[in-house]
């Protein structure tokens, strides 16, 4: 995925065919910005198939390009559901050596950290990047119901980046559309999905909140595009089939 475009003063997917925008931000955060922040996504009403990435992206100063962590439905395995939590950097020269992670993220500079594990999708998920030294983040999921934490990764970015910015921008994407990105998707076939975005955490920061989720790109207003305001957050539903 190439995150070049900016709307709404955030970057967001451009040539990768997203779907759904999701702004994020900390009114309150110091000015030093922030060392740590959650965002908690829930799939509740997703089905258990690979296709969908629910992503909240964050930058961090310094750094010439974006990362994100996310969630990715993915098919029963076992009789299990299972859940798939994404951690990436797309800045050159950041490295790692964590056996969730390899070098190149959606095949550019950078580093991608993944992990699968069984998961109940009723429940909410804390997906939470934090300080650890230097210049190195740490990516957790955590299940909010259950108190389980798993690490997804951990890399470390070049010299001379900071904190982590006060405000960005999160999306939601079928990224098998990507596969052939001329002459784009036929919209008429756009999957169901369903996620629920709620407001941003920090320690650093404090209370975050998000904006109205929007729907833009090749299939803007052709794909049931919905949201609806729940407590602490946004639910989101998007396709025909």
């Amino acid at each position: 995925m190439k995150l070049t475009a900016v709307i709404a003063g955030a970057s967001i997917p451009s040539v990768a065919y997203a779907n759904i925008g999701v702004n994020w931000k900390f009114p309150n955060a110091p000015k030093t910005a922030l060392k740590d922040v959650t965002f908690p996504i829930s799939m509740a009403n997703a089905k258990h198939e690979a296709g969908y990435f629910f992503a909240q992206q964050f930058k961090i100063n310094g750094a010439t390009k974006i990362a994100y962590t996310g969630l990715q439905p993915r098919p029963d395995k076992n009789g299990q559901s299972i859940v798939r939590a994404v951690f990436s950097s797309f800045e050159a020269g950041t490295t790692t050596t964590h056996p969730n992670c390899r070098d190149k993220a959606d095949g550019g500079p950078g580093v991608s950290c993944t992990l699968e594990i069984p998961g109940d999708y009723a429940n909410t998920f804390d997906l939470t990047i934090e300080y650890v030294s230097g210049t190195t983040w740490r990516g957790t999921l955590t299940d909010t119901v259950t108190g389980k934490s798993d690490e997804i990764g951990i890399w470390t970015m070049p010299v001379k980046t900071g904190n982590i910015q006060a405000k960005y921008s999160g999306f939601v994407e079928y990224f098998p559309w990507n596969r052939n990105l001329k002459p784009g998707p036929d919209c008429s076939k756009s999957v169901k999905t369903e996620a629920t975005f709620y407001d941003p955490k920090s320690k650093t920061g404090g209370a975050g909140v998000l904006d109205k989720p929007y729907d833009y790109g090749h299939c803007n207003k052709q794909a049931n595009f919905k949201q609806t305001k729940v407590r602490g957050g946004y639910t989101v539903n998007y396709g025909i089939n």
